[in-house]
């Protein structure tokens, strides 16, 4: 195993110190529980939007904090859900009064720990609402969730539904918004390589040099099959079709397609599959208006990618374009 790390233990504090120093402007970070809060919270009026997960996903959560996005990030150990008091303690970092949403990939562990936390919360008069994300097409079970797994969906429920917060808008309305954004959003992944867990020191699984894995998870759990290795058009189009058959999509919708790395895919290569993911919607006579490409929820240095499809409406698009200013993500502000 090489990597760029002291000890194990240590990666998760130390990755926090450096995004202090790096992004002090933008957030605080907090030991002890640890999470992530941005510089300027609570906001006064202003629902509170919360997320959280295992290390090594990122930028995601933590590199989503911000203004137009997540007011607060709880990261666990790596792969690991994060605690209820992490999650207490950053729900009422972030309350302005208005109440807060917890977004929740459907992990089992992050689910108990956030609806723990939701009890606490409201047991001090903090109102929560939670939303699952559960966008994954790939299996309907894994190893650690019951039901479908939220993936890529997550990022953009978080910019769109941190959009939505900042305009001052209701928790009820921000909720329904980010059920929404889940409830038209699908997602498949595949995977080249396994990532290594600090920890554990060598690959999750293994996968020969001329095989792949179809619809793996996020944490490396099995796909939906395991198969020679094929094109990049190939591949794509193994992703892409289950995408929009379950939704279903419709000729004449309109789309954000987001194609995702998985930490160890060059950005060149995103770009080949973005290309014949467009190619594929296109076809089905769906337009995309809207897209990201680029490595946003990651499996440690896994080789690999995801495609997210999203329909979206004018309200939804007016909400991706409202100004972010977060770490990991950034436009118009």
């Amino acid at each position: 195993m090489k990597k760029l790390i002291n000890r194990p233990e240590d990666v998760v504090v130390e990755e926090l110190q450096g995004i202090a120093y790096a992004h002090g402007d933008l957030v605080k970070v907090h030991y002890n529980p640890n999470f992530i809060v941005r510089a300027d919270a609570p906001i006064k009026g202003k629902v509170g939007v919360i997320s959280g997960g295992g290390s090594g996903h990122e930028p995601m959560h933590g590199g989503f904090v911000g203004m137009g996005m997540l007011d607060a990030a709880c990261p666990g150990a790596v792969f690991t859900s994060p605690t209820p008091d992490q999650m207490l303690e950053a729900t009422k970092a972030v309350s302005g009064g208005a109440g807060v949403l917890h977004i929740v990939k459907n992990y089992t562990g992050d689910v108990m720990n956030f609806e723990m936390a939701a009890d606490l919360g409201g047991s001090e008069g903090i109102e929560v609402e939670a939303v699952v994300t559960n966008d994954d097409v790939a299996v309907q079970d894994s190893l650690y969730t019951a039901g479908r797994r939220g993936v890529g969906i997550t990022v953009l429920a978080e910019k769109i539904s941190g959009a939505a917060a900042e305009q001052m808008r209701s928790l009820k309305e921000v909720a329904d918004i980010c059920r929404k954004v889940n409830a038209q959003g699908r997602s498949m992944g595949m995977a080249l390589t396994s990532c290594i867990v600090p920890h554990a020191g060598k690959p999750t699984f293994d996968l020969p040099e001329d095989e792949m894995e179809i619809g793996i998870g996020i944490h490396g759990e099995p796909g939906r099959t395991r198969m020679k290795l094929k094109s990049a058009d190939e591949i794509t189009e193994m992703l892409m079709e289950p995408v929009i058959d379950d939704l279903p999509f419709k000729s004449g919708d309109n789309a954000l397609l987001f194609v995702n790395g998985m930490g160890g895919t060059p950005l060149i290569e995103l770009y080949v599959i973005y290309r014949k993911a467009y190619q594929i919607a296109e076809k089905h006579g769906l337009k995309v208006v809207r897209n990201l490409v680029g490595s946003y929820i990651t499996s440690l240095e896994m080789a690999g990618t995801s495609i997210t499809m999203l329909k979206v409406d004018d309200d939804l698009v007016k909400l991706w374009d409202a100004p972010v200013k977060t770490p990991g993500l950034r436009w118009g502000a």
